[in-house]
């Protein structure tokens, strides 16, 4: 019973091991393969899309051994034999893809290498010493995939014939290098030499005596790893030089040195003016100022329509996103290995953290959505907690719990039973599409169905933060038309009525960003906007009401929504604003009084009779200069009228 147990864990690390591995090469497919020569670049590009097509493969195993108990059940009927067995071939192939990885690797940073005297002599003979390398790995691949128990592990038949497909492929790659290497010339005298050797899964520089190569890497000589523990001992050893690396590092100082605390300036530019802490979600404001997002609303929600450092009158409370220095901030605080948190409130601080400590940052993230996927509830409640600190942390975090493929599952738990569960998943979401290219992957995703899910039916917690979510996701023009489309409207309007003020600030923001787009105008005016919008502005000194002027001003460009809101009620409204309302409410409601009455002598003259031209005159003397435009042409018109 106690091997059985055993046998199980081992099945279930292995598989877990293999989705890892994949996965990383599903990552390295997305991207642009560089220092390697143009000839082993396409072998690199060609084996990272190869490896990259079993991921599928990996998800299926992983599910059937992270399963429950009925899994292993059947599977410890076919004998400790056949469980054994299938067990060195899930080995194999997790050995395998680490050789593979280890490869690309070395063909990658091959010439690093070469110019500090340790590679071939020439670029010849470094390609044949690579070539037999490719050879090894895609054959040892090739027949540890067609040695897996498929039916074992309940692969799908549509999964096996893409694994076929691969096979077939690294079969044709296998003899097209055999047919690259000259029989004549496999063995090289190499006394002296430095070789580059894949055996056994150990990447090592070795100098090597005169010898056969091909019997040191041809895959019919080489000992794969039968055993788990084989696997762990060949990814120890594979990862040691990089320990031996930082060892060598850290032991050229004595251990006071390393941890003798190191002070370091703060950029006054990177704290926030109102807190002087350092600023984690950096916005500007309408005066060009930066500060940090919940110290700059929080003083406009107390009233405040000035900029906290100029005095300035703040021209629109729209905060925009400083990504660029988002962006510095986080460069520094990489350089300086300082984790970016709340609270370093002073202009100079100690920091203790060690290069090892850095190394180690991802390895928690790849943990964490691991458990998103394969966990237990308690563990999902507790991964997601993490990741949503994290996700708030920096914009590096958000990054590498992208490329962890944690929004898939972030997605997922949207529809968790659970409220906090949701609201955490939510808030991640939100996190990362701060992100440029993750708002890309989270609409690949399939997120929206989900996020407008939440808006309508989830806590109000939930749907601000959903709300938040559609606002930022609608900054990219792209998402626009998919966003409107999926119904979001009408519930972003009942969060902009019923909603907190930050909450009603988001769900403003998103329907100033979908109204951009002339399909959702249409939308818009039938879900009722116009009422909510009149209902802001019947206060003219609201914290909304310039986020629902621009919102008119925009509608103002479709034909029937500017018909909707071409009335007396309207007009009475909008002239109130530019009677009583801020500097740049009145610009603003002149603005779309103009949009809405230039050439209709009717609205024209309600515009007399509501007492407007008074309040136009003064702001034709002492406006801002678009207010003095718009007031002017609004006068002409009148005078015409």
């Amino acid at each position: 019973m106690s091997r059985e147990v055993v046998g199980d864990g081992q099945r279930r690390a292995l598989a877990l091991q293999l989705l890892d591995l994949v996965r990383d090469f599903v990552l390295m497919s997305g991207r642009s393969i560089a220092g390697a020569g143009d000839v082993m670049k396409k072998d690199c590009t060609d084996l990272i899309r190869r490896i990259a097509l079993l991921i599928h493969l990996a998800e299926e195993i992983t599910n059937f051994c992270s399963g429950s108990g009925e899994n292993f059940e059947a599977l410890n009927d076919d004998g400790s034999s056949s469980s054994s067995s299938s067990l060195d071939c899930l080995s194999e192939v997790v050995g395998a893809i680490q050789a593979a990885k280890r490869l690309l690797y070395m063909a990658l940073t091959f010439s690093v290498y070469d110019e500090e005297g340790c590679g071939a002599t020439s670029t010849e003979e470094a390609t044949k010493k690579l070539v037999l390398q490719f050879q090894y790995v895609t054959t040892r691949l090739e027949t540890a995939l067609s040695n897996l128990p498929y039916d074992h592990f309940c692969v799908s038949d549509e999964v096996q014939e893409q694994v076929d497909l691969v096979r077939a492929q690294l079969r044709r790659a296998s003899n097209k290098y055999e047919s690259m290497s000259n029989p004549a010339e496999k063995k090289l005298q190499t006394r002296g030499s430095v070789k580059w050797m894949i055996n056994n899964d150990v990447k090592s520089i070795s100098s090597v005596d005169d010898g056969d190569v091909e019997s040191q890497h041809h895959p019919r000589n080489c000992n794969y790893p039968t055993s788990f523990d084989s696997v762990n001992s060949c990814f120890d050893e594979s990862s040691s030089v990089v320990h031996s690396d930082m060892e060598d590092v850290l032991a050229s100082k004595s251990q006071d040195e390393v941890r003798k605390p190191i002070e370091v300036d703060i950029p006054e530019n990177f704290l926030c003016p109102i807190s002087f802490e350092l600023m984690l979600d950096p916005v500007i404001c309408s005066t060009g100022q930066t500060y940090e997002r919940s110290n700059v609303q929080n003083w406009i929600d107390r009233g405040n329509r000035t900029c906290p450092k100029t005095q300035e009158q703040l021209q629109t409370l729209i905060l925009t996103p400083n990504f660029l220095m988002r962006k510095l901030i986080a460069e520094w605080c990489e350089e300086h290995n300082v984790k970016l948190e709340e609270g370093l409130t002073s202009r100079k601080f100690k920091k203790y953290r060690s290069f090892e400590d850095d190394c180690r940052r991802t390895l928690p993230i790849k943990t964490l959505v691991r458990h998103l996927s394969f966990g237990s509830i308690q563990e999902q409640k507790i991964a997601v907690t993490e990741i949503r600190k994290l996700s708030k942390s920096s914009s590096d975090h958000r990054v590498e719990i992208a490329e962890a493929g944690a929004i898939p599952q972030l997605v997922n738990l949207l529809t968790s039973e659970d409220i906090v569960t949701q609201e955490n998943a939510m808030s991640c979401i939100l996190n990362l599409s701060l992100h440029e290219q993750n708002k890309r992957l989270v609409m690949l995703s399939g997120a929206v169905s989900y996020i407008s899910k939440v808006l309508k039916v989830g806590s109000m917690e939930g749907r601000e933060c959903a709300a938040a979510t559609i606002y930022s996701l609608s900054l990219a023009d792209e998402n626009k038309a998919i966003i409107g489309a999926s119904g979001v409207i009408p519930d972003l309007l009942e969060i902009l009525e019923i909603g907190s003020p930050r909450g009603q600030k988001d769900a403003a923001g998103a329907l100033l960003n979908l109204c951009m787009y002339q399909g959702n105008k249409g939308r818009a005016l039938k879900a009722g906007i116009v009422r909510p919008l009149l209902k802001i502005l019947s206060d003219p000194n609201g914290s909304l009401v310039d986020d629902a002027l621009y919102i008119m001003s925009v509608l103002c460009g479709h034909p029937e929504a500017k018909a909707a809101m071409a009335n007396a009620n309207t007009l009475l409204v909008l002239t109130d604003v530019l009677k009583m309302g801020s500097s740049r409410s009145k610009e603003n409601a002149a603005a779309v009084l103009l949009a809405l009455c230039k050439g209709d002598w009717e609205k024209l003259e309600w515009l007399t009779r509501l007492g407007a031209m008074a309040s136009l005159m003064k702001l034709a003397e002492n406006g801002t200069g678009r207010a003095r435009r718009k007031a002017a042409s609004l006068l002409e018109q009148l005078r015409k009228s």
